[in-house]
């Protein structure tokens, strides 16, 4: 009995639009990658000179690059770090309400205008920190310091500008806000509905569904907005440089009107009168800050992976 011969695999025909798109999304990665390469290449070249520099070079009473960076890389993190833990949890409610509490009106409406939010300049958020919130939260964070003093957040004497590090951080929370309330939300509106119908029918109240099957579901994106937010107030220039009162310092002290100033912010209020060396010194900064966010990124990236195949993401 003789077999016939196997019939050849069946390959659909590729169309034109598709070979397009599908070569103008490679070069668009390439072109990312390559771009990013050359920053860092720049950064790196300009940076040289900083790393050798006479103690002189460095404003204060820095005597190498590294004891002058350091106090604005701490900063910058501690900044950035106030800011998401005030933000976070208040996306995650504005997020859960649009999708899962809120009428359709209301959650659409309301969506409109948090992400009206992200188009606001930083300029703006600058003036009102300066001239509307320091005012407003300085007998606040005099009566915080009156009651809780004697931890080394709070600890006096409390500035009597309102111009800290925690007004700072208050305003770069307002910032991020709409970039982690945007991706919750439409995170949490991608849970499986069956993922929910059967914890309801378990007789699981609306939170016990949420916090059994939408917020495990949606955690690799909520670690992803988080980080995008970050890097938003990690690189964040204007806002700082203009409502915090700066100095070369390192403290955890949030009231006080001595503050650690940023990278960004540092760049942005020396870059102008800076020359020879010191350029190379700003730029050195900056890359320290590259640096930063690169590894910023990578860590959420790690986590991600590692929470996906608990999270039915993938």
């Amino acid at each position: 009995m003789t077999t016939s011969p196997a019939a050849p695999p069946v390959r659909a025909k590729q169309r034109l639009g598709d070979r397009i798109f599908s070569k103008a999304a490679l070069i668009a990665g390439v072109l990312i990658l390559l771009t990013l390469a050359a920053v860092a290449a720049f950064l790196l070249a300009q940076s040289l000179p900083a790393l050798t520099a006479e103690p002189g070079s460095f404003k204060g009473d820095a005597e190498n690059f590294w004891q002058y960076v350091v106090p604005f890389a701490f900063g910058t993190v501690w900044a950035a770090f106030l800011a998401l833990l005030m933000a976070i949890p208040v996306a995650l409610g504005i997020a859960l309400f649009i999708s899962h509490y809120a009428p359709r009106r209301i959650a659409q409406g309301l969506g409109y205008i948090v992400d009206l939010l992200a188009a606001v300049p930083s300029v703006v958020f600058g003036l009102w920190g300066i001239t509307v919130l320091a005012p407003g939260v300085q007998p606040l964070w005099t009566t915080l310091s009156e009651w809780f003093g004697w931890f080394p957040l709070f600890a006096p004497p409390v500035s009597g500008t309102g111009r800290t590090i925690l007004t700072v951080a208050v305003v770069l929370a307002v910032m991020v806000l709409p970039i982690i309330t945007a991706l919750c939300r439409e995170v949490f509106l991608q849970t499986p509905v069956l993922h929910e119908e059967a914890a309801l029918a378990l007789g699981a109240t609306r939170w016990e569904m949420i916090k059994l099957a939408v917020i495990p579901f949606g955690a690799p994106g909520i670690i992803s907005a988080s980080m995008l937010g970050l890097g938003r107030a990690l690189g964040e220039t204007m806002v700082v440089a203009m409502v915090l009162s700066p100095a070369a310092v390192i403290k955890f002290a949030v009231l006080q009107s001595q503050n650690p100033n940023t990278i960004a912010g540092n760049i942005a209020l020396n870059f102008p009168e800076a020359h020879g060396v010191g350029v190379n010194i700003l730029i050195a900064t900056g890359l320290i800050l590259f640096v930063i966010t690169l590894a910023v990124n990578m860590l959420a990236r790690w986590i991600v992976e590692r929470r996906k195949e608990f999270s039915g993401a993938n």
